[in-house]
C-alpha cells in the first residue's frame, strides 16, 4: 500500500478530487511551486504537505472568506481555473457519489 502513488494534478481525472484540492491549496499557499503537481508522491509525503496545508488553513478559521485580499483574489482565480478545467474533462457537480 505505501508504494502507491498520486498521478499527480495534471493527470488527475479531473482535478477536483480530494487530492486535486490539496495540490490546488499548496499552490495557493506557496507550500510547493506551479510547476509541481505532486505526480509520483507516496502517501507519506502527500499527508505531509495536507499538515502543512491544515496548519495555514486554520490561521483563516478553515474559511475562505477570511484570507487576506491577496490570498482570497488566488483562491478565487486558483479554483475557478481548476473548476472549468474539470468541466471540460466531464465533472459535473451536481452528480452523486455513486454516478
Amino acid at each position: 500500500m505505501d508504494k502507491l502513488t498520486y498521478t499527480g494534478f495534471n493527470a488527475d481525472t479531473h482535478g477536483i478530487t480530494q487530492l486535486g484540492r490539496v495540490v490546488l491549496d499548496a499552490w495557493l499557499f506557496d507550500l510547493i511551486p506551479a510547476e509541481e503537481d505532486c505526480a509520483g508522491w507516496n502517501k507519506q509525503r502527500l499527508q505531509g504537505l495536507m499538515n502543512d496545508i491544515e496548519k495555514r488553513w486554520d490561521e483563516y478559521g478553515n474559511l475562505p472568506s477570511r484570507l487576506p485580499p491577496e490570498l482570497l483574489a488566488r483562491h478565487t482565480e486558483l479554483y475557478q481555473w481548476a473548476t472549468e478545467r474539470a468541466r471540460t474533462r466531464g465533472w459535473d457537480p451536481e452528480l452523486g457519489d455513486e454516478d
